[in-house]
């Protein structure tokens, strides 16, 4: 059977290239985004020339994420797949975010991932399988300065998947976790500066560092040798052809060379994870049960 993949955030980055990648093998996929019909219009009437389903959510909108769910279920027929890869990065000094500034990130980029992940767990546990499948990032393991609150997101989402993995994993549905790493995207267009300007001129001489250090970020993705975001694609596609039972919990997609620390930092969680879940004889619900 064709598996339905929806893609939250599919008309730019990450999504817009994973949206693509799986409709070109065969994967039947639900691309979701803001105003299809205005602003995101032409990106919208691409995507359904390529084969692609795209319905209008808003993720930081209950009642547009639960119609848009909803709509999409009716459309495909059935989702078994749901990509949170919709989400928004930060730059500036983490003192100078406010609790707003806050609050807006945290709604994108967590509870976003929470709307979408209620909406369409009663579709997957009556199913009885599934997949989640949360876009985080390395940041979502160690942290760069300047990008406080986007780094914050990526751990709390983290949080969300691991405890989702234990919670669900008897249902048959697997939560999964993809982690790119820099790579040269619109992410940088729009980026959330911070509300307060007077912390940030508190700094004094350093008070420009974050647009400084982001310059250099910028300038890095834009050279001939910097990776392509098509790796992300790539690794998503390539998760979901692999056997259920031999998916890996974290994916991490990095061209930079962080592949090696990443992936021994999640080895040693994992490790860690085992160890005391069979001390709680929890052990079995770290294994997905099949239906």
């Amino acid at each position: 059977m064709t598996q339905s993949v929806l893609v939250t955030g599919s008309n730019s980055g990450f999504g817009y290239l994973i949206a693509n990648t799986l409709v070109r093998q065969g994967f039947k996929v639900v691309g979701t985004m803001r105003d299809p019909q205005g602003r995101n219009a032409s990106i919208a009437n691409e995507l359904k020339a390529n084969g692609i389903m795209v319905i209008d959510i808003d993720v930081t909108d209950d009642k547009s994420v639960t119609d848009g769910v909803a709509l999409a279920i009716e459309q495909a027929g059935h989702i078994d797949v749901v990509i949170n890869n919709a989400g928004v990065g930060t730059l500036g000094w983490q003192e100078s975010f406010d609790i707003d500034d806050f609050k807006k990130v945290f709604d994108i980029n967590v509870f976003g991932v929470q709307r979408m992940t209620r909406a369409i767990l009663g579709h997957m546990k009556q199913r009885g399988s599934g997949a989640l499948i949360q876009v985080s990032s390395i940041l979502g393991q160690f942290v760069l300065p300047f990008l406080g609150s986007y780094n914050a997101t990526k751990h709390a989402v983290e949080g969300l998947a691991e405890n989702y993995r234990v919670e669900l994993s008897q249902f048959g549905i697997q939560s999964l976790i993809v982690q790119p790493g820099g790579f040269g995207t619109d992410f940088g267009a729009n980026l959330l500066r911070s509300s307060d300007k007077a912390v940030t001129q508190s700094y004094g001489e350093f008070a420009d560092a974050p647009e400084q250090m982001w310059a250099g970020t910028e300038a890095g993705h834009d050279a001939d040798t910097a990776p392509s975001p098509q790796m992300v694609a790539d690794a998503v596609l390539e998760l979901l052809k692999t056997p259920a039972a031999e998916r890996p919990f974290r994916t991490t997609v990095d061209g930079s060379g962080l592949n090696p620390v990443i992936e021994a930092t999640n080895q040693a969680r994992e490790a860690a994870m085992q160890h005391i879940y069979k001390l709680y004889d929890m052990h079995h619900l770290l294994t997905l049960k099949q239906n």
